[in-house]
């Protein structure tokens, strides 16, 4: 499952799933847990080719030159780990894979534009290559991911710090009502939502995210057109992997 992008069928996100990150969009709280989808087709896997966008560049994000305000949102990764429909809670975390860290990259202003008209958040959401997705992490190596700080600086800021304990729904939760929506295949990745701080990327950024021992590099150098540096080390004790990702305005 090291290269679970390969085999996933989709990714299903949460929204709203942090109190604090629902206040700093105005949003309502949920009542329950809501997803919307992001298409293989958003997938910037670790270390290998992205599954959508015009160019077929390895590492590279793309997004049109009519939008602003791109917005990043760190999260934590649910990777599946067998075909399940309709998982009661109790069972939810027997049926994971492993987990990992992804940045859900979110076209802000699109998206608002999308709520105002009663409308999917599917342009903002669903754009080619807008999915980074890091390595895989064994669910064995994890005592409890409803435990876990996740964090994001910006310029040596820190913009996202939260544990996932902070989640309204817990992992289990999320599980099972995603797949009392839809059957969920091996690889398919649970995105459990993101805490608040999130903010848009410009020019000359670095953002820097962690999560146990990963860790996640964005330097960003805008000249002619917009690029966005990003990197994925993982570390552990005996190795050090480093990716890099672009991001281009077409």
């Amino acid at each position: 499952m090291n290269t679970y992008w390969r085999v996933a069928t989709k990714a299903i996100c949460a929204g709203r799933n942090y109190v604090a990150h629902a206040a700093e969009l105005n949003n309502p709280l949920p009542a329950n847990p809501f997803f919307f989808l992001k298409p293989t087709s958003t997938f910037l896997p670790f270390n290998d080719t992205p599954f959508g966008g015009s160019s077929g560049v390895p590492n590279q994000i793309e997004y049109t030159s009519t939008n602003s305000g791109v917005h990043h949102e760190v999260e934590l990764c649910v990777i599946i780990g067998e075909k399940i429909h309709n998982v009661a809670i109790e069972d939810a975390l027997s049926k994971v894979a492993g987990y990992s860290i992804g940045l859900d990259m979110t076209l802000r202003d699109v998206q608002d534009a999308q709520k105002a008209k009663r409308l999917p958040w599917t342009p903002a959401k669903a754009f080619d290559t807008s999915l980074g997705l890091g390595p895989f992490i064994p669910a064995s190596d994890i005592t409890n991911p409803n435990e876990i700080d996740i964090w994001l600086t910006v310029n040596g800021e820190i913009q996202q710090s939260a544990s996932t304990n902070l989640m309204i729904f817990n992992v289990e939760r999320l599980i099972s009502d995603a797949s009392k929506i839809m059957t969920l295949y091996p690889g398919d990745i649970v995105m459990t939502g993101t805490p608040q701080g999130e903010f848009e990327v410009v020019c000359d950024d670095q953002i820097f995210v962690s999560f146990l021992h990963f860790f996640l590099l964005i330097p960003s150098n805008i000249y002619h057109m917009s690029i966005l540096h990003i990197f994925y080390l993982f570390m552990d004790s005996v190795s050090l992997f480093f990716i890099l990702y672009q991001v281009l305005v077409k």
